[in-house]
């Protein structure tokens, strides 16, 4: 065990579980830092900007619940979350960023990526779903890849959540007798657990490549998942020059008397049956 911490991600110091975000305070803080993100995301509307953040990590480090606090309370509209499937036949023979590059915001959009382009770098890497070639050209273009994004003024954001090998084995076992989500346990996830010093490995090397001054890694602490949260969001925001859009004033407008419109009889409409009325 202390060899494979050793190699791997670190427990947080911060988020051990005497020392865990108390839950007032969490939902306090993930409240305010939320009506920002909206404030953040009418900015992007109105300057349009595009605005990408990535989400990597360990299977179980947090990433998925960290994207709902960010997204929930924002316009689909303006921003998407990008989760995609494993490459189709036709996507194997294409340029390797070429699916990604499809995915990115137009102006005022912003694309969050539940896992990118780093599956090359990462699963791919470890289970042998790509060939040697294949890894060493991506390292070697990769950087290049996101100098071009933020060339053409694409606001890029990289955050690695990092769970302990401890912390990680407590979550899938919830996992397992959890119905809600037991999805989430694939046998990916079970292979992750006998392959932690390889995904280190694949880890450390991957930051050697693309950990650069004008794309950098920003590590988040994930074992607590309040703190998490709360300390991503937070970064975030302190990285984006946004400010408040004003918005003209809105008011109802009166409802006009009624002319004779009669609503159509109940009986001529099926209606979802009362099922709340049983919980009594």
């Amino acid at each position: 065990m202390a060899q494979r911490k050793a190699t791997g991600d670190r427990c947080a110091a911060a988020g051990t579980a005497t020392d865990r975000l108390p839950r007032k305070l969490y939902e306090r803080e993930l409240r305010r830092l939320q009506i920002e993100l909206v404030r953040l995301q009418e900015w992007v509307r109105a300057e349009g900007a595009r605005l990408v953040v990535i989400f990597e990590g360990r299977d179980a480090a947090g990433k998925g619940g960290t994207i709902k606090r960010v997204s929930e309370n924002l316009n689909p509209r303006v921003a998407r979350i990008a989760a995609l499937p494993a490459p189709s036949d036709r996507e194997r023979t294409q340029w390797y960023f070429q699916r990604y590059v499809e995915q990115l915001p137009a102006a005022g959009e912003i694309v969050l990526f539940d896992r990118s382009w780093y599956n090359r770098a990462g699963v791919e890497r470890v289970m042998g779903f790509c060939t040697p070639d294949q890894y060493r050209i991506f390292l070697r273009q990769c950087p290049i890849f996101e100098r071009l994004l933020m060339e053409d003024g694409i606001l890029l954001r990289k955050y690695w959540f990092s769970v302990s090998d401890v912390e990680q084995e407590r979550r899938f076992t919830d996992r397992l007798t959890d119905p809600m989500r037991q999805w989430k346990l694939s046998p990916m996830d079970l292979e992750s657990i006998t392959r932690w010093e390889d995904y280190s490995r694949a880890k450390d090397e991957m930051f050697v490549h693309t950990d650069i001054p004008d794309s950098p890694w920003y590590v988040v602490e994930s074992d607590d998942k309040r703190r998490a949260r709360i300390n991503m969001i937070a970064h975030l925001l302190s990285t984006v020059p946004y400010h408040a859009v004003r918005r003209p004033p809105i008011e109802l407008p009166p409802r006009p008397p009624a002319h004779g419109y009669q609503r159509p009889p109940r009986s001529e409409q099926t209606y979802v049956p009362d099922h709340a009325s049983s919980l009594r």
